[in-house]
């Protein structure tokens, strides 16, 4: 007897009808995997999900109205574990940084058949990773990992002073977690489009720049507190210093062994990072 999977639900979103044929030629491969759907605006893209949610969204940026930041702004607050993609082609900075809380992921346009395919493939194959719905729900809604208190006021006053550098800036973000997650995570990116994997919390600090950093900070709030009163028997300070001490001696364990630069700074990374989801549960499971 035959097994049949079900296939995933994608929903294209763009105003531009030629677009949305571009990328029905482009994907009529994926047909026996992908059941896809298209979209010519927000509102008719969200009509639809209330008739059936799908899998994935892929949203243009830049679309009359309501456009692709707000879309997925509400597809978050509606359908959760609905994994959300920006596709844009446009370069404003602001506006793209706007994206970056209600999507998960951000593709350059024009992108090809195959780079599209692999962004929607990995996606879904990492969410069906989480078996768990309660966990899916909770990990479709983070924004940000919270920093140390301490920290994100010392980022706070020091983007204030108009004799801030990006060194001073660099010297707070690699020492939380938070920070550190983000700024990889968006530097490594199609926002940005850097050739190359960067492993370094310096050298991503310093790749963003000081006005993206503050625009993260004050417009687009990425970066957010961790809120003591409302997290009862977990020490962030306690985390957060056996995180970086975990990560300092990876480090120096690769240094040791005599490994490249590169390897010794995704050691470094890995160390601090490998505990964070005790983090994530902490804030969001709180009784």
């Amino acid at each position: 007897m035959e097994t049949t999977t079900t296939r995933k639900q994608i929903l294209f979103v763009d105003d531009e009808p030629n677009v949305l044929q571009a990328l029905k030629r482009m994907l009529h491969h994926m047909s026996k995997e992908w059941s896809m759907n298209f979209a010519g605006s927000g509102p008719v893209a969200l009509m639809l999900l209330a008739k059936e949610p799908c899998d994935v969204v892929v949203a243009d940026m830049r679309m009359p109205g309501m456009d692709g930041a707000q879309l997925l702004a509400e597809v978050k607050r509606l359908y959760p574990k609905t994994v959300r993609i920006i596709l844009s082609g446009q370069s404003e900075r602001e506006s793209i940084l706007r994206s970056v809380g209600p999507s998960h992921q951000f593709l350059s346009k024009p992108s090809d058949a195959e780079t599209i395919k692999n962004a929607i493939t990995r996606s879904c194959a990492l969410w069906d990773l989480l078996n768990n719905d309660i966990l899916k729900n909770l990990v479709s809604q983070i924004d940000s990992i919270p920093s140390l208190p301490t920290l994100y006021v010392e980022l706070l006053e020091l983007l204030k002073s108009p004799e801030a550098s990006i060194k001073e800036v660099c010297k707070i973000v690699e020492r939380d977690i938070g920070m550190t997650a983000k700024v990889l995570q968006l530097v490594n990116s199609a926002y940005f489009g850097v050739p190359r994997h960067v492993s370094n919390t310096s050298q991503a600090v310093s790749m963003l720049g000081f006005d993206v950093i503050k625009a993260l900070v004050f417009s687009i709030q990425v970066f957010s507190q961790f809120d003591r009163a409302s997290v009862q028997h977990f020490s962030i300070e306690t985390f957060s210093a056996h995180s970086l001490s975990v990560g300092i001696f990876a480090r120096r364990i690769a240094q040791i062994e005599k490994l490249e630069d590169k390897a010794a700074d995704e050691a470094f990374m890995a160390g601090l990072l490998h505990d964070v989801g005790k983090l994530v549960l902490a804030v969001n499971l709180k009784e």
